[in-house]
């Protein structure tokens, strides 16, 4: 197998390359999104006490 033949991919090497790299670069930043989501509710979760209707809601969701 010729490597030089396999990465040119027949001429269409940029494109091929290419779309495979924006895929990678495309999926890291939406797990990096959703890191950062998960982090900034982990935080607001800890920082807001929770207010009476908030206990309410929460105390009723496992009679429904």
């Amino acid at each position: 197998m010729d490597w030089a033949k396999f990465f040119s991919m027949g001429g269409y090497a940029l494109y091929v390359w290419g779309s495979y790299g924006l895929t990678l670069v495309l999926l890291a930043g939406e797990v990096l999104m959703l890191w950062k989501r998960k982090r900034n509710l982990a935080q607001r979760e800890n920082s807001e006490p929770a207010s009476a209707e908030t206990q309410l809601n929460t105390s009723f969701q496992g009679v429904q």
